[in-house]
């Protein structure tokens, strides 16, 4: 068979896209197409049927996802072989904006060796137990060092540990902010803050940019409580606020009164670390430093560094009513990574992988038609006005990537059509490459 295949479309209603999969199948299953066909070109089909590109690719990557056709590079789609098709695809990630998985890490053999340990020394049984409220006396010890290294001096009581970051802005929320309170930030930001403010009742006033002089015209013209800013590697925009843009924005807090809700997600991941704005307001930022990002998702660990000791018992008590308590071994992992330099060398894998895949997407992405941090694992794609967003999003899974539509982490309703783009989790760089190329082809 050659690619000449055209599918009928005459038949049945529904979806294009989900027509023209189902034909490809069908072809399969009644020996119309075989193993190791070519398919046309998804441009050709597109002409010959008369429908829009985008439609075309979406059902190449839903064939695709259901393990009837493979591709091969620029040499096209083929049908693959029937105990392929039997197989099914390879697992793909589809989940959340996760850390990439290292090839050759040791995140897991770490994970067993120090777990393996630690409930073997004498006592172990104790880290089975519930935790004081604000963690343990080392735990907060940990979390003062995290945040030094950053560049915010810190003492072990100003440190709460916490359920991952969204534990922690849950706790820091309840604890600081009422219902009604202004809240300043960029316009688009962390869907899991935005989630939050609307469940507390906070009003969210944006800012076209994180700036000091947009920040202070904002405080001048409303009562704005707190500030909320992902500092380094913006999650969804890449944006990384520099050095005297964060000493400005601080100086802006404090002339006004404000407090600093920072989350520092990526923080750690870079390769030269930038003190955080709290550093340069120290009274009035709460600062959060986890692990989801920089490690995994699974160790579900945070440290919040609060203003001050009693601040930092109230967010502890907020924390403690909320009846979520972080996992106690694996805050001990934490710990102890960072006693026996672990944690450095677990972060560096994540680092390293993170820049070999932006390499990855420099050479298969034009320059200058998205936004990304060298030393991170998301991407920001602004799009066309007319652009389905859901549909490229949809084609982009279907091809293994996770692709959120921008008016997710959009503040207001009306907002620049856009796509967060992950290249992180259980993907690997083989399949990254495809998905990428998929993606550079909905860009055209």
């Amino acid at each position: 068979m050659s690619d000449s295949w055209v599918p009928d479309l005459t038949r049945g209603g529904g979806a294009k896209y989900v027509a023209i999969a189902e034909a490809i199948a069908s072809a399969v299953e009644t020996g119309k197409l075989r193993a190791g066909d070519r398919l046309p070109p998804q441009r050709d089909l597109a002409a010959r049927l008369g429908i829009d590109l985008t439609t075309v690719t979406k059902a190449y990557e839903q064939a695709r996802a259901r393990g009837l056709i493979g591709a091969r590079g620029r040499a096209g789609s083929f049908i693959l072989p029937q105990d392929a098709i039997a197989a099914g695809p390879p697992p793909r990630d589809t989940g959340m904006n996760m850390p990439p998985e290292p090839e050759g890490g040791t995140l897991l053999a770490t994970w067993e060796r120090t777990a393996s340990a630690l409930l073997r020394a004498p006592g172990a049984s104790g880290r089975l137990h519930y935790a004081p409220a604000g963690g343990r006396e080392s735990d907060r010890v940990a979390g003062a060092e995290i945040c030094g290294r950053m560049g915010l001096a810190s003492e072990a009581g100003q440190i709460v540990v916490t359920a991952g970051a969204q534990n922690a802005l849950h706790a820091i929320v309840d604890a600081t902010l009422a219902p009604g309170e202004v809240v300043a930030c960029g316009t688009h930001i962390y869907s899991g803050f935005l989630a939050l403010a609307k469940k507390a009742g906070l009003r969210l006033a944006s800012m076209a940019r994180v700036g000091a002089e947009e920040f202070d015209a904002l405080c001048r013209s409303t009562k704005v409580a707190a500030l909320y800013v992902v500092p380094t590697n913006d999650n969804p925009t890449t944006v990384t606020l520099a050095a005297d843009e964060r000493a400005a924005l601080a100086e802006v807090a404090r002339r006004h009164g404000v407090r600093i809700i920072e989350d520092d997600a990526y923080g750690q991941i870079a390769e030269r670390i930038i003190a955080p704005l709290s550093s340069f307001a120290p009274e009035l930022g709460w600062y959060v430093a986890a692990t989801s990002k920089s490690l995994s998702p699974a160790l579900r660990v945070a440290h919040v560094r609060a203003p001050s000791v009693a601040d930092a018992l109230a967010l502890a008590a907020a924390v403690h009513e909320s009846n979520v308590m972080a996992p106690p071994l694996n805050v001990a992992l934490v710990t102890r990574w960072l006693e026996d330099g672990s944690y450095d060398r677990l972060i560096g894998e994540t680092r390293a992988e993170a820049v070999a895949r932006q390499a990855i997407a420099a050479e298969i992405l034009a320059a200058g038609r998205y936004a990304a941090d060298p030393c991170g694992y998301h991407l920001w794609v602004p799009l066309p006005a007319e652009s389905d967003l859901r549909a490229l999003a949809d084609a982009l899974r279907a091809a293994g990537m996770t692709a959120i539509p921008g008016d997710r982490f959009a503040v207001a309703t009306a907002s620049t059509p856009a796509l967060r783009v992950s290249l992180g989790g259980a993907i690997d760089r083989a399949a990254l490459r495809s998905g990428l190329a998929t993606l550079a082809g909905l860009m055209t």
